[in-house]
């Protein structure tokens, strides 16, 4: 039996070092004007670089798997023709596509390279699988709608093409993403199914009585708050037995827009699952290592039973972390460690550093600037040396972040 795919997102190429050494066996990761995700920060996927993105991974022996997922255009097609050679050259291990016509363009023009269908075909059935796998495809991405039963099924019937499920992030209210809120909210201006969206199902809402202009009416369940079309994010580190044992070649993390330190710690927790798995380790503690991340509190979607009302997340719309993520460490300088400040840290502070190979708490002794002359404090984005009473054996990819689990939801 092959072992299941961890699969983690690459929203810059930083993110894509961290999340392989962190233990994905493979990334995906979108070009501007292709995706349906729009980076903002680090060194984004362009056309310029999706080669070395590519190659970055490859040397380490994992897989990428590059989203084509908008529902396209007529110039949307037009560029897509135009990026063609720029893709050939790039050499992805797969493309993730949902549009009908770029389904066509890149199954005809580029036949080595593998078709993945993604999660916003709303592929539900057995049927709607075989027809993929008939028509070329080596993977179907799974609509978030189904139970494991139901996947189960899926893989029963049509046992010869590889199935992905989404484990971890966050969910939109619509049907396996296919939203117009977005569009309609902002006037066109910002798309959900061309990587613009606004996420409207994050904001909060008032009642407006058409006879009472102005008289604004707070929308309130059980006195929680307004954001009433904003889900909780998917956790099932828990159910990753059962996963595999429905036949799921792929387990999925949503996350190419969060941070570096969301990215590595998820990668780092489910990681461990999966090898748990397959060393017959049961750890409970796993859900609460996920805690410290960035949440708007976890539910199991539709993997187990129709979500109710405790699916959403009524108070807040941005997800709380339960640690602070407080650096990155970038070097090292004999005894000391060269960090970039994330939050706030000062003399005498306990710590948790984390690697991809370790996870200790440790106590920061002392702190110099660039000058090496001593400071009691290390502000946001300041680089500075950092002595620690423990450093990691390996520190490159290690971060640091506060202890303990605050905002527990």
């Amino acid at each position: 039996m092959n072992k299941v795919e961890l699969l983690l997102p690459a929203g810059n190429i930083e993110k894509l070092d961290y999340a392989i050494n962190y233990g994905a066996d493979a990334v995906y990761l979108g070009m501007v004007d292709f995706s349906l995700r729009s980076m903002r920060k680090g060194e984004i996927i362009t056309a310029e670089n999706l080669k070395n993105a590519v190659e970055l991974a490859h040397s380490y022996g994992k897989k990428v798997h590059m989203t084509l997922n908008i529902y396209a255009f007529n110039e949307d097609i037009d560029n897509l023709y135009k990026t063609l050679d720029i893709i050939k050259d790039a050499k992805p291990d797969a493309v993730i596509v949902s549009d009908f016509g770029i389904l066509n363009v890149i199954k005809r023009e580029l036949p080595e390279i593998a078709l993945h269908i993604s999660t916003q075909a709303n592929t539900l059935n057995y049927e709607a699988v075989k027809y993929w796998r008939d028509f070329g495809a080596k993977r179907v991405i799974l609509a978030r709608e189904l139970s494991i039963e139901q996947i189960r099924t899926i893989r029963e019937k049509v046992p010869d093409i590889e199935l992905e499920s989404f484990v971890h992030g966050s969910q939109c209210v619509s049907f396996s993403g296919r939203c117009l809120l977005s569009d309609y909210m902002t006037n066109g201006e910002r798309q959900a199914n061309h990587g613009g969206c606004a996420q409207p199902c994050r904001w909060s809402y008032k009642l407006l009585e058409e006879t009472r202009p102005g008289e604004y009416f707070e929308i309130v369940q059980n006195e929680r708050g307004t954001h009433i079309l904003s889900p909780k994010d998917l956790a099932l580190i828990n159910y990753i037995p059962q996963l595999i044992e429905a036949g799921v070649d792929s387990l999925k993390v949503e996350g190419r827009t969060k941070s570096l330190y969301y990215v590595s710690a998820v990668a780092k927790t489910y990681r461990k699952a999966i090898d748990n798995y397959y060393s017959g380790i049961q750890d409970d503690s796993l859900f609460d290592e996920l805690l410290k991340v960035g949440n708007r509190g976890y539910t199991t979607g539709f993997y187990l039973n129709k979500p109710d009302g405790n699916g959403y997340s009524y108070d807040i719309s941005k997800g709380l972390a339960g640690a602070d993520f407080l650096f990155e460490v970038r070097d090292k300088k004999d005894n000391l460690l060269q960090v970039k400040i994330k939050n706030k840290i000062k003399t005498g502070d306990e710590i948790e550093m984390i690697s991809p190979d370790e996870m200790f708490k440790t106590k920061i002794l002392k702190i110099y600037n660039f000058d090496m002359e001593e400071q009691e404090v290390g502000n946001t984005n300041d680089d500075i040396y950092v002595e620690f009473s423990i450093i990691p054996k390996n520190y490159k990819y290690a971060l640091g972040r506060t202890i303990g689990i605050k905002n527990k939801r």
